[in-house]
């Protein structure tokens, strides 16, 4: 018996991944994404697809170059959901580009997708951004310094780097508190060096230029926060996001807080009920 199935026109639930696009390069070096957009993308022309909001990720490690794949498979809900995500690398401290390079970098990919919008059918209009551990607190610093002359780099200049909503997976938040915690980590002592620079005498004030607890302040327009963390962190504490949490809502942002009860850092954190709040809230913000 020859069974019947319906065909598919508009490729309802069609996942496309472009890996590897080029967003930029610095001294000779490539910056890459990977861009996850419904399938009907390969055929413009025909279906038209309406434009999505944009979630741009970017991922955890340690100041270094992110593996575009680490959370794909995670990702690809969202896309299914109405989302085009990219996940973005930035350039790595411990190669020599100290900070703000990560954050130049991932405030230019937000810049190169804008100004891509059509050909990707992405709402530039309407733009979320969620990071892990180091890559949170990039998320949060771009959440933080919308727009700020002091890290926008030459490329997509005429575009805007800023975000409609913010998620911080265990973030440092106070990065000098950070390498204290974690001063046992072998290699600490080198990535403060390399993401620093190499005069310690200006490191405190470097780390407090990357500390979104020191960063944020009254009367600014910052869009809402959604903060995660689980609270046996043995490598970001978890009352840098309790801090993060009370110094926001003081100040009068919108901002939401979950603590993970028992969970460590990355390993033990995820679960469905983790995307499921990052969605609802995406959802709320930028839909």
């Amino acid at each position: 018996m020859i069974h019947e199935l319906q065909n598919n026109p508009t490729l309802d639930g069609q996942v496309r991944l472009l890996d590897n696009v080029t967003y930029a390069a610095v001294d000779g070096r490539p910056l890459k994404m990977a861009i996850m957009t419904p399938w009907t993308q390969r055929y413009p022309q025909q279906y038209h697809p309406a434009p999505r909001p944009l979630l741009v990720f970017v991922q955890g490690s340690s100041w270094r170059t992110g593996k575009l794949g680490e959370e794909i498979p995670q990702l690809v809900q969202f896309v299914k959901h109405g989302y085009v995500v990219a996940t973005v690398q930035h350039r790595s401290a411990v190669d020599g580009y100290a900070f703000p390079a990560f954050l130049e970098d991932v405030k230019t990919a937000i810049r190169y997708l804008r100004c891509h919008a059509r050909k990707y059918a992405i709402d530039p209009h309407r733009v979320g951004i969620w990071g892990t551990s180091s890559g949170a607190n990039a998320a949060m610093l771009v959440g933080l310094t919308g727009d700020d002359e002091r890290y926008k780099a030459r490329l997509y200049a005429h575009e805007s780097d800023r975000v409609d909503a913010v998620i911080s997976c265990f973030a440092p938040m106070d990065v000098a508190d950070t390498f204290e915690y974690s001063k046992k980590v072998p290699g600490n002592k080198l990535l403060q060096f390399c993401l620093f620079g190499p005069d310690p005498s200006k490191w405190a004030d470097v780390a407090q230029a990357m500390s979104p607890l020191a960063v944020e302040e009254p009367g600014q327009d910052y869009p809402p926060f959604l903060l995660l963390h689980g609270d046996a962190d043995t490598v970001v504490p978890y009352h840098q996001m309790v801090d993060m949490y009370n110094q926001l809502d003081q100040d009068g942002y919108e901002v939401t807080a979950y603590r993970v009860k028992g969970a460590n850092h990355e390993r033990d954190f995820w679960s469905q009920r983790i995307y499921d709040i990052a969605r609802d809230f995406l959802d709320q913000k930028l839909k």
